[in-house]
C-alpha cells in the first residue's frame, strides 16, 4: 500500500506556526523590557506626547506651524504635504490596517500606572495608527523640505515610540504602523510629484556677467513689500558688494532709473508688482535682472526655481542666466499716449481686477488673508459680467486670463509654468451666466482643459479685446488700471534675460 504524501503547505504550516511564535515572543520580550525600564524624564513627557497626537492634532499644528514660521514656498509646500500624507495613512489605516489584523491590545499589568493613558484606546493594535501618522506626517515633510524634515523626525520617532512605552501597542504594531505611514508618503509622491521631481522649467541661456559678492550689482527694494525687508538684509550679507536701496512705492520708477545708469545689473526685491516695473526697466536697458522673493506670492521668482536669496545670489556668483517671454498689452496702463504696459505672470479682465482692488482697500485694516476672504465675497456677490468682443464675438464674461507661458496644475497647488520662454499665451475665458462662484470653483476643476460648459482654454500668440466700455478695470502682475475700449495681447520672445540657478 502506498504511503499517502504530504502536500508542500500542510508540512511548511508547523515551521510557519513556529516562526510565527517566535516573532510573538520576541515582540512581547520587547515589550516587556521597555515596561521593566526606567527611563529618566519620559514619564512626564511621552504620555502627553502620545495624547497630543490624538486625531492628528499634533501634526495639524505642526503643519501650521511650519506654513508661518517658514515664509517660504517650500515651507508652505512642505506642511501641505506632510497633512496630505497623513490623510492618506490613515485612511490607510482605518479601511484596510485595522480590519486585516484583529489583534488585541497588550495587557498592561507590567507597565507603570503612571505611564498609562488615561483613556485607553478601544480599536484593535495592528497597526499602529499613531505611527503611520507619524511617520507619513515626517516623511512627506521630509520629501519637501529636508530641513524641516529634521526637525520633525525626532518627534515622530517619539510619538511612535510613545505608544509602546505608554502600553498601547506592541513594537511590532508601531513598527508596521510607521511603515505604511512611510509607504503612504511616497505612495502620494507618485500620484502628486514633488518640486524637485518636476522636470526644470524651459531655460534658453542667456549672458550675465558673473557678480561675486554682488560686485555691480544694484538692488532696489519696495520697503512696504511683503517680507522685503528682512530679505533686504539677507541680501546686504550674501551679496555685501552689492548697493541696496530700500524705497518707498511711489519712489521705484525713480529709483529703478538710476540703478539701471549705475550697475551693470539690476536687482529687484519686492511682490509681483514691483518685479514687473523692475523687468520693464531691466528690458528698455538690455540689462540682466536679479529677482530676490520679499513679496507675498512671489508666483515669477518661484516659477525661475528661486525660493531664498541664496538662489539668486549662487545664480550671480556663476554669471547663470535664462531668457524668459515678456507679455506685453497695448495701450497701457497710461493710455494710448503711454508706453506700452508688460507682465511676467497674467493679465485679467473681469472679476479679478475688482477682488484685487477690494482687497487692497481692506488690507491694511484687517490684514492680507482676510481681506482676500471679504474681497470675494463682496465682489462674487455683487459683480455682473464683463461685456467684451472677444475672438469676433461679444459675449458676457466673468473672467479673461491671459498666462505669460502655459500654466499647469501641479498637485494641490494652483499652477506653475513648466516653460518661460514657449512664445505663447495661456488664455483662460469664464463665461457669462448666473454664479460667478460656480462657475469660477468648476473652471478651477477643470484646469487645462480645453474647453467645459463654463469656460474655454486656447493657447494663442495675440488676443484681442473689443467692445470694453472706457475705464473697464484690468490687472497684470497684481497691479490694477483702466482700459480704454480696445486692448490688444502679445508677447516679446525671449526679452528679458534673468539671473536663475541652473540644475546640477
Amino acid at each position: 500500500m502506498a504511503t499517502p504524501r504530504t502536500s508542500p503547505t500542510a508540512s511548511s504550516a508547523p515551521a510557519v506556526a513556529r516562526m510565527r511564535g517566535w516573532l510573538q515572543g520576541r515582540d512581547l520580550a520587547v515589550f516587556r523590557s521597555v515596561a521593566d525600564r526606567h527611563w529618566p524624564g519620559a514619564d512626564p513627557l511621552l504620555p502627553r506626547l502620545s495624547r497630543s497626537a490624538n486625531h492628528g492634532l499634533l501634526w495639524f499644528g505642526t503643519a501650521a506651524g511650519i506654513a508661518v514660521l517658514g515664509s517660504s514656498a517650500r515651507s508652505r509646500r512642505a506642511a501641505l504635504r506632510g497633512v496630505a500624507s497623513l490623510a492618506v495613512a490613515s485612511a490607510a489605516i482605518n479601511t484596510v490596517g485595522k480590519g486585516a489584523v484583529r489583534r488585541d491590545r497588550p495587557i498592561l499589568d507590567a507597565v507603570p500606572v503612571m505611564r498609562q493613558l488615561k483613556r485607553q484606546p478601544v480599536t484593535t493594535s495592528f497597526p499602529s495608527g499613531h505611527a503611520a501618522s507619524a511617520a507619513a506626517f515626517a516623511t512627506g515633510v521630509a520629501l519637501e523640505s529636508k530641513g524641516w524634515g529634521a526637525v520633525v523626525a525626532p518627534v515622530a520617532a517619539a510619538v511612535a515610540a510613545s505608544r509602546v512605552y505608554t502600553g498601547v501597542h506592541y513594537p511590532s504594531d508601531v513598527l508596521a504602523g510607521a511603515a505604511l505611514g512611510i509607504g503612504a508618503a511616497f505612495a502620494l509622491r507618485g500620484v502628486v510629484p514633488t518640486r524637485g521631481q518636476l522636470p526644470a522649467p524651459g531655460r534658453p541661456p542667456g549672458e550675465a556677467p558673473s557678480l561675486p559678492a554682488g560686485r555691480g550689482l544694484v538692488v532696489v527694494v519696495n520697503r512696504e513689500s511683503g517680507t522685503a525687508t528682512t530679505t533686504a538684509s539677507l541680501v546686504r550679507d550674501m551679496l555685501p558688494m552689492a548697493t541696496v536701496m530700500e524705497v518707498a512705492p511711489a519712489d521705484l520708477p525713480a529709483a529703478f532709473a538710476d540703478a539701471a545708469d549705475q550697475g551693470r545689473a539690476l536687482g529687484v526685491c519686492g511682490g509681483d508688482g514691483t518685479v514687473n516695473l523692475a523687468a520693464s526697466v531691466a528690458a528698455t536697458h538690455s540689462m540682466p535682472l536679479a529677482v530676490f522673493p520679499g513679496g507675498t506670492l512671489n508666483h515669477f521668482a518661484y516659477d525661475l526655481g528661486i525660493e531664498t536669496v541664496h538662489d539668486t545670489a549662487t545664480a550671480l556668483t556663476a554669471g547663470d542666466a535664462i531668457r524668459v517671454d515678456l507679455g506685453r498689452f497695448r495701450p497701457g496702463p497710461k493710455g494710448p499716449d503711454g508706453a506700452d504696459g508688460y507682465f511676467l505672470n497674467a493679465f485679467s479682465l473681469g472679476v479679478y481686477p475688482e477682488l484685487v482692488n477690494t482687497r487692497e482697500h481692506w488690507s491694511p485694516r484687517i490684514g492680507g488673508w482676510p481681506a482676500g476672504v471679504l474681497a470675494a465675497f463682496q465682489v462674487l456677490r455683487g459683480q455682473r459680467p464683463l461685456e467684451a468682443e472677444f475672438q469676433g464675438r461679444r459675449r458676457p464674461l466673468w473672467l479673461v486670463f491671459v498666462g505669460n507661458g502655459l500654466f499647469r496644475r501641479v498637485g494641490p497647488n494652483p499652477g506653475r509654468r513648466h516653460n518661460l520662454a514657449d512664445g505663447l499665451l495661456d488664455v483662460r475665458v469664464i463665461h457669462g451666466g448666473r454664479g460667478p462662484a460656480l462657475r469660477l470653483l468648476a473652471a478651477a476643476v477643470a484646469g487645462p482643459l480645453t474647453r467645459s460648459p463654463v469656460h474655454a482654454a486656447v493657447r494663442r500668440r495675440r488676443v484681442r479685446i473689443g467692445g470694453l466700455a472706457p475705464g473697464t478695470p484690468y490687472a497684470y502682475d497684481g497691479e490694477v488700471a483702466h482700459s480704454g475700449t480696445e486692448l490688444m495681447i502679445d508677447k516679446l520672445p525671449e526679452a528679458l534675460t534673468v539671473y536663475c540657478p541652473m540644475p546640477v
